[in-house]
């Protein structure tokens, strides 16, 4: 197979999804990372469009880049314009970069509906641009925009336009599948048309409208294209672009191309959270290779099976991405699953077959009430430690009451009204029953206040503990105001972050027993008869 080199543009067409807006210290930050996984060309952005991109290009010389090389996107001239004197242009060789990308109309439709030009002169525009830019020393990429549409419609014009890049001596023509519809056979078919018609290297530009970005870059790859471009995570307008993530393991571990070292491959997880925290997106667990859970196990049929074999239910080995595997407890779950988990998290010394059957039926019980373990493993491990026959709790709970109350301010307040919560709770600690009440600015935080109150006398080091996300989902929806709900809590000692999870058709409750795990399951780590080697750092 050719070598493979890797492009990728996230810092522009994946900065075009909905909810992405990179700084310029963001982009810089992105650079250095794409650097150090070792992608061989990054597209920094287009000079000139916006002040964001004519900024990351003053200042990008300064990275200091070891393995890739800096892009700069634009466009060909305008119609009727010439070359040496538009703005688009003279943008490119202000850049500064080596390398150039530069994208063109191939479809005759948009030639004449959206440029509003002649055929010919839309030729001469693509000529004239790789032209000018090559005479200026540069290496200049091909975008083809819409190239497998145009081939659809109008192939002859198509392998025209591709042409009139080629014979001005363009480094690479990128056939670009721009609205994403394209089928692999329909991108290996156009592929072969055009390397025989053209002795350049080729590349693949693919969007995820119908869900095969990928697909198509590897289909393409396998014609004997030699340049992939795509996004890391997939970002990008509409549905995405190609998702180098999933590119590159595919590319390295499936067909054999060394386009990464595998010390750089095992990078790829890192480098995916990395520009999912920068771009400040959730991160999409179920993501190929990359994901949360790309590599997790719910059912214990499949788990037992992994016991005996690791590989068995793996299509490659976790690590060579820098992801790992993981085993989660549900209703789905079986004694393997529970011996598994716990054994992973330190506490299975005395977890015989028995009991670990008796926590299977309990947790089927608890999650046909709403109940879910998958993201709340403290309220796992609290669930093992109690069917000890030798547990007992740090505290209990006797009642709570919580009121919530509609206040009138006084005249002179800028607002005339505020919502008030109060919670009075009785908790038993050893032979003691604290009672106490507390004030918060709802419900669920006035709980919180008043079980710390009556707790911190008894145990101080509760002071550090803070909740740092609070999730509602209700489970039923056809029984409005009345369905069950989940609640999932995320606290945080400032180290280490852990979740837990209550359930109940009543909110408070099952806030109160997800804030009651939180609390007792920190007490137990402090302890050390707790352990949270899997526990995410915190923020």
């Amino acid at each position: 197979m050719p070598r493979i080199v890797l492009y990728d543009t996230t810092l522009r067409d994946g900065a075009q999804r909905e909810g992405i807006s990179f700084s310029v210290q963001d982009k810089l930050k992105i650079v250095r990372k794409l650097d150090d996984l070792g992608i061989h060309y990054i597209e920094g952005g287009w000079p000139g469009s916006n002040p964001k991109d004519t900024e990351f290009f003053q200042r990008a010389p300064s990275l200091g880049l070891k393995h890739s090389v800096l892009v700069a996107f634009g466009s060909t001239r305008r119609p009727k314009t010439k070359v040496d004197g538009e703005p688009t242009i003279r943008a490119l060789l202000e850049a500064r970069t080596g390398v150039v990308t530069i994208v063109g109309k191939t479809w005759d439709l948009h030639v004449t509906s959206v440029l509003q030009t002649t055929l010919e002169e839309n030729l001469r525009m693509i000529a004239d641009s790789v032209a000018f830019l090559k005479a200026n020393g540069l290496t200049v990429f091909f975008d083809a925009e819409h190239f497998f549409d145009g081939y659809k419609a109008n192939p002859n014009y198509a392998l025209e336009t591709l042409g009139a890049a080629a014979r001005v001596k363009a480094d690479c023509l990128v056939l670009c599948d721009t609205n994403g519809g394209s089928l692999p056979s329909e991108v290996m078919k156009a592929v072969k048309t055009v390397q025989q018609r053209f002795q350049l290297p080729l590349g693949i530009h693919a969007h995820n409208d119908a869900e095969l970005a990928v697909a198509n870059s590897l289909a393409a790859v396998q014609a004997g294209i030699t340049q992939v471009q795509g996004t890391i995570n997939g970002y990008g307008e509409r549905c995405g672009n190609a998702n180098l993530c999933s590119i590159i393991p595919a590319l390295k571990l499936k067909m054999g191309i060394n386009c990464l070292s595998r010390e750089r491959l095992a990078k790829l997880t890192e480098v995916s959270h990395f520009v999912n925290e920068i771009a400040n997106l959730s991160p999409d667990t179920h993501l190929p290779y990359v994901g949360a859970n790309a590599f997790t196990h719910k059912a214990g049929y499949h788990v037992s099976s992994i016991i005996k074999c690791k590989d068995s239910y793996h299509h490659i080995k976790p690590d060579l991405v820098g992801n790992k595997h993981e085993v989660l407890i549900s209703e789905l779950s079986g004694k393997a699953n529970i011996r598994y988990k716990a054994r992973e998290r330190g506490i299975a010394a005395s977890l015989d077959g028995e009991r670990a059957q008796r926590i299977v039926e309990q947790i089927k019980e608890l999650e046909s009430r709403g109940f879910q373990y998958d993201g709340a493993e403290a309220s796992f491990e609290l669930l093992v430690h109690r069917s000890e026959p030798s547990y007992h709790p740090p505290f209990e709970l006797v009642d709570f009451m919580v009121v919530v109350e509609k206040r009138r301010r006084p005249p002179s307040a800028a607002n005339g009204e505020e919502i008030m919560a109060e919670a009075t709770v009785k908790v038993k600690v050893g032979s003691q029953v604290m009672h106490t009440a507390a004030e918060g600015n709802g419900p669920v935080n006035a709980l919180d206040q008043a079980l710390r109150k009556a707790l911190l006398s008894s145990y101080p080091e509760l002071a550090s503990i803070k909740l740092v996300d609070y999730k509602v989902r209700i489970l039923e929806e056809t029984a409005g105001t009345g369905s069950q709900v989940r609640v999932l809590i995320e606290s945080s000692d400032g180290k280490q972050i852990w979740r837990t999870v209550g359930s109940s058709s009543n909110i408070i409750e099952a806030s109160w027993l997800a804030l009651a795990d939180s609390l007792e399951y920190a007490l137990f780590r402090r302890a050390g008869k707790a352990t949270i080697s899997h526990a995410s750092p915190a923020a």
